[in-house]
């Protein structure tokens, strides 16, 4: 008898009237709103304007969501196009299923097309908005609980899962709830990009480079803890390969771009606040110099009517 567990909900959907709302598409949600909300804020901090990174966003959600579906569909095809399957269920995306290779690969283009539309370096936006994304993460995770998914081995553990649901080959018992320790680990690399973006002034895509390795190192593990049905290449699941692989280009790129491009970017939005604020003190600079250089030559002319004043004076005494 178990003393202590987390329960699953029910169902993973409440309908308002009509209305379905279900409880993995809503954890997304909030996610999405927390990135930008935090990457906003971070961005402004940076130099650049408020709204931009919502502006931007607009492109990088739509192809983070497309890559995130197509990366599981692919990696997971039998769910979807194996005898029995209906392969409309590849585009029901509220019912779980999000690969985050490919929500970041594909988001990151979306992302790109954004930053050239209004001059922007991407690496300065991807900065910006990386402890946004783990936070993201953190909460989405929790849409795993709602569909009573992607759990770990079993266990006796007080803060063990329990499962309910038989369906699709699910065995009802208390499991490790890897849904929780990554939304844990992903609120712990948010947590560690802050710090070290503040402690030493991380720019050029190095905060985001650190968000990615940093959450390679944990997914890896805990990739290797989930029972769910996974390709394998070598004994080993295919998700702890890229992981893997993930990690070792992150740290690359983190290294590299130390050397080559040193320090934070000066202008990571062209026109912003801060440029516009420089130009006005320049304005005024100027207003003030031409100022004084009309004032000298109102002195000047004023010296010179008075010598000439003098001048008809002298010349009238000697006459």
């Amino acid at each position: 008898m178990e003393l202590a567990y987390i329960p699953s909900p029910s169902r993973g959907v409440l309908y308002l009237g009509p209305i379905p709302l279900r409880g993995y598409a809503f954890c997304i949600i909030i996610g999405v709103f927390v990135a930008v909300w935090l990457g906003n804020k971070r961005w402004i901090a940076r130099g650049g304007r408020a709204g931009t990174v919502a502006d931007i966003a607009v492109w990088a959600v739509p192809f983070g969501l497309v890559g995130g579906r197509l990366y599981h569909v692919i990696t997971d095809y039998e769910l979807y196009f194996s005898e029995g399957r209906d392969w409309v269920d590849a585009f029901k995306i509220w019912e779980g299923g999000l690969g985050i290779w490919g929500a970041i690969a594909l988001g990151a283009l979306g992302a790109w097309i954004g930053c050239r539309r209004r001059g922007i370096p991407l690496p300065a936006y991807a900065d910006a908005i990386a402890p946004g994304i783990a936070f993201a993460q953190a909460l989405g995770r929790w849409g795993n609980w709602f569909n009573q998914e992607l759990y770990g081995r079993r266990t006796d553990l007080p803060w063990a899962l329990e499962i309910t649901s038989s369906t699709d080959g699910r065995v009802p018992g208390t499991y490790h709830p890897t849904f929780l320790y990554e939304s844990l680990w992903c609120i712990g690399v948010a947590l560690l990009v802050i710090w070290a973006d503040r402690r030493f002034k991380l720019g050029h895509g190095r905060a985001f480079a650190l968000y990615v390795a940093a959450y390679c190192a944990g997914r890896a593990w805990i990739e290797y803890m989930r029972v769910d049905d996974a390709h394998h290449i070598l004994g080993v699941r295919l998700n702890v390969w890229t992981a893997l692989i993930v990690f070792l280009l992150a740290v690359t790129y983190f290294v590299l771009s130390a050397k080559k491009r040193p320090g934070r970017e000066a202008v990571v939005e062209p026109g912003a606040s801060g440029d516009e604020a420089d130009g006005e003190v320049e304005a005024s600079g100027e207003d003030k110099a031409s100022d004084g250089e009309d004032q000298a030559s109102d002195g000047e002319a004023e010296n010179d009517v008075k010598d000439d004043v003098k001048d008809e004076a002298g010349s009238t005494k000697k006459t």
